[in-house]
C-alpha cells in the first residue's frame, strides 16, 4: 500500500499542473496590532502561509507611538514591520533581511497594504545600515539557530542604532529565555520578561543615557 502512494505522489509531483499552482505566490490576510494586513509570500521564506506563533505573540506586546522610527531585524516578509508601520505613520520603518526573496515580498507588501513609510532592504542584521541612523522601536523574531557570535553583535549594535530611551521588543524560543535574560543586560544593563507563552518567549530592554 505504501509503494503505491509513494507512486501516486510521484506522479503529481511530475505533473505540470502540480508545479505550477505550487510556484503561484500565497496570499493571505491577518491582524496585527489591530491591524488588518494582507500578505503575498512564497515557498522558502520563513512561515510562508501564516503568521507564525512567535510572531503574534510579540505583537501582541509591542508598543509603537505614532512618531516612531521603526526597525524589523530579519524581516521575512515584513509582518512585523509593517504591523509598525501602520502604527507610526509619522515615523519611518526600514525592515532587513539577509535573504532577498524575503526583501523583495516585504516591499511587495508594502505597496500591497499601501504602505508608504516601510522600506525593505538587504542586510545581515545592521552591518549596511547607516552607522548615523537611529531608531525609536526595534523588533525582531530571533532565529532559534542564530548564533552567539552573531547574537553579540546583533544585540550590541541594536543598542547603538537606537535613540536614547530607544526600545527593543525580541520574541525567542523557551529555550533561549536566560540567555537572552544574560545578554540584554549585559548589552543594556536592563531587562523585563514582557511574556512567556508556551513556546516562546518575548523580551524587552530600553537603552539607557550614556
Amino acid at each position: 500500500m505504501s509503494y503505491l502512494w509513494d507512486y501516486r505522489d510521484k506522479q503529481m509531483k511530475n505533473d505540470s499542473s502540480y508545479l505550477q499552482e505550487i510556484r503561484k505566490d500565497l496570499r493571505f490576510d491577518a491582524e496585527l496590532c489591530g491591524q488588518p494586513l494582507k500578505f503575498s509570500s512564497t515557498w522558502g521564506i520563513f512561515s510562508p502561509r501564516e503568521i507564525d506563533e512567535g510572531t503574534e505573540l510579540l505583537m501582541r506586546y509591542i508598543k509603537v507611538e505614532p512618531t516612531d522610527d521603526c526597525f524589523d531585524l530579519g524581516c521575512g516578509y515584513g509582518p512585523v514591520g509593517l504591523a509598525m508601520a501602520r502604527l507610526a505613520p509619522q515615523g519611518q520603518t526600514m525592515l532587513v533581511d539577509k535573504d532577498f526573496m524575503a526583501v523583495e515580498y516585504s516591499n511587495r507588501n508594502a505597496k500591497l497594504n499601501n504602505i508608504s513609510n516601510a522600506t525593505a532592504q538587504l542586510s545581515n542584521a545592521f552591518q549596511h545600515i547607516d552607522k548615523t541612523q537611529k531608531f525609536d522601536v526595534i523588533a525582531s523574531n530571533v532565529p532559534a539557530k542564530v548564533g552567539k557570535e552573531m547574537m553579540t553583535i546583533m544585540l550590541t549594535d541594536a543598542r547603538h542604532h537606537l535613540k536614547p530611551g530607544g526600545r527593543i521588543y525580541l520574541v525567542t524560543i523557551n529555550g533561549l529565555r536566560e540567555y537572552m535574560k544574560r545578554n540584554l543586560k549585559e548589552v543594556f544593563g536592563n531587562f523585563k520578561k514582557l511574556k512567556q507563552g508556551k513556546n516562546y518567549t518575548v523580551s524587552y530592554a530600553e537603552k539607557e543615557a550614556d
